[in-house]
């Protein structure tokens, strides 16, 4: 059996590795080190390029997992099994949901023109502007995958949590998807121009 890698616990048993391992899993070598940890500690296999795939380093990144691997990650982070860890995380005692404060900016308090500088980790930098209707395009890349033209809508952008897009438009193309910027570190750079 498989389990869609996009889902939301897949997602928080990854940061849970990671923190239990003590590192961001970003090189070939950290998740070397980590199957050896999860061998030591757990007593079971799970190979580095599955890894790999489960965390997207991998060109030939994964759509889903096996249920197997869930399970040993589960058990490495304290959990009896996959079910068990999804079941911790309905508790009461357990829920992610919180207030939050820091740099914060909500679209609808901008006027059409104002230019905005977003950064995230490793080196990314973007500068958009706001059209109005909580929508931006992007003016300026470096390092990262949204390029000059590419357009989006966005109602809250927050330091320190990932930036996710809705109707994202890359230049000159009708397609709409969604994407998300800074995913596993949130924003580290939010400033209005």
């Amino acid at each position: 059996m498989s389990v869609p890698v996009n889902i939301p616990e897949i997602t928080v048993l990854r940061s849970k590795v990671e923190e239990k391992y003590g590192k961001m899993l970003e090189t070939h070598n950290g998740f070397i080190a980590l199957v050896s940890d999860i061998e030591a500690k757990v007593r079971e296999h799970v190979s580095e390029s599955t890894l790999e795939r489960m965390w997207g380093y991998s060109t030939r990144e994964a759509d889903a997992v096996s249920l197997r691997t869930l399970n040993v990650l589960s058990r490495y982070v304290g959990a009896s099994s996959w079910k068990g860890f999804c079941a911790d995380l309905k508790n009461p005692s357990q829920v992610e949901s919180e207030e939050f404060s820091g740099d914060s900016i909500v679209s609808a308090a901008l006027v059409a023109g104002k230019r905005l500088q977003l950064g995230w980790l490793p080196d990314r930098l973007i500068t958009i502007e706001y059209l109005g209707k909580n929508r931006f395009v992007v003016i300026e890349s470096i390092n990262s995958s949204l390029q000059p033209g590419d357009s989006f809508e966005c109602i809250q952008i927050q330091a320190g949590r990932p930036l996710y897009l809705d109707r994202f438009r890359r230049a000159n193309a009708e397609a709409e998807a969604r994407y998300v910027a800074g995913e596993r570190n949130g924003l580290t750079l939010v400033k209005i121009l």
